[in-house]
């Protein structure tokens, strides 16, 4: 078997990296009223073989911060001797947002939606032209961690544009039960990125301002088996859970006001009719009950027990595969990452496979 090249140095941001070594540098994005730099935390891995340049991202609504750990634990797992191609990772890419715990931009505006953005523009598009020029369009693939809005929480799961067979091949090897084939939107991270024939997942799991440790072990799992399927690292000969694609989703909104008490968790299965939760009146006299319009399984559902008439309450997945077997495989997922030890995972204590 012929031997893998060695990489040559790589360059990004104004430096060079050597094969075999790793670079902490910041890219500065904005400066603050007082002309202070606010700048994006980077970190280079440089492997010493030759592969692709993977980017794992996290934070561009400043308040996900799931990804932030799961980039935290990958940086400090790897070792660039042992790595083919380069990682390139950036746990917050909206540090307004991160410093105020806030999805958005000072103006209000979602950094998520304003790529390719323009480097005469306001705030939040200059944003988003230097990361993308600067660094995302030196990519070969792209990772993009999300969770969900403030009091909501997501299944972990993987949105991708699936008719890119590159895009759905990846999004099988990171192995979150279920992939949504999610279009593209404009203004996006992904979208912009596809354009430029960057495979770009998101990961979206948990919610915002926590940190969940199952969908953060499932995160760093997710990473490392499309490393392994990209040929970064060495690939596990452990069978990869088989992911099932969703053909459409929905959401389920409030049919009333009140305060919302709900019988189903994620990933439960349900059947048309079946009941979700109760929106019922402070004393509880008045009570409606919000059913599901059709079967399917739960991916994403809301937190905060208090409810407006049309707020979005549960998302559910629609499947061609039986809802029962969608459930299982739900299941078996979840067992199989509560088989780890979760404060290690969390930690950073089980290494990733590298290389040889």
């Amino acid at each position: 078997m012929a031997r893998s090249k060695k990489s040559k140095v790589f360059e990004l941001l104004g430096h060079q990296v050597q094969p075999g070594q790793r670079l902490e540098t910041e890219f500065e994005a904005a400066q603050l009223y007082t002309h202070s730099p606010l700048s994006i935390p980077v970190e280079i891995i440089h492997g010493k073989q030759e592969g692709p340049v993977l980017m794992v991202n996290a934070a561009i609504h400043g308040d996900e911060l799931n990804g932030v750990e799961i980039v935290r634990q990958m940086i400090n797992q790897l070792d660039p001797a042992k790595l083919k191609g380069t990682v390139i990772a950036v746990p917050i890419v909206n540090v307004f947002g991160f410093i105020h715990k806030s999805r958005y931009l000072p103006d209000r505006r979602d950094l998520n939606r304003c790529f390719p953005g323009s480097e005469k523009g306001a705030l939040a598009s200059r944003m988003a032209h230097g990361f993308f020029n600067n660094i995302a369009k030196r990519c070969d693939y792209i990772l993009d961690l999300h969770t969900g809005a403030i009091h909501r929480t997501n299944l972990p799961q993987i949105r991708a544009n699936l008719s890119n067979p590159e895009t759905l091949r990846i999004a099988k090897a990171f192995a979150t039960p279920v992939i949504v084939d999610s279009a593209l939107r404009d203004g996006s991270l992904r979208s912009e990125a596809e354009k430029c024939d960057i495979p770009v997942l998101t990961y979206e799991a948990g919610e915002a301002l926590r940190f969940d440790p199952l969908s953060i072990s499932a995160g760093v799992l997710g990473v490392q088996r499309v490393m392994q399927a990209i040929g970064m690292l060495r690939a596990s000969r452990k069978k990869l859970p088989e992911p099932i694609i969703a053909k459409s989703t929905s959401w389920v909104r409030a049919s009333g006001n009140g305060i919302l008490r709900t019988v189903v968790n994620l990933g439960d299965k349900v059947e048309e009719g079946e009941t979700l939760a109760y929106i019922s009146s402070p004393l509880g006299h008045d009570e409606l009950e919000l059913l599901a319009p059709k079967g399917g399984i739960v991916i994403g559902q809301q937190t905060l027990p208090l409810v407006n008439e049309g707020d979005a309450i549960f998302h559910i997945a629609y499947f061609k595969q039986d809802d029962e077997m969608v459930e299982q495989t739900v299941e078996s997922y979840i067992e199989e990452l509560t088989e780890f030890d979760v404060d290690q995972v969390t930690t950073g204590q089980i290494p990733l496979e590298t290389q040889q």
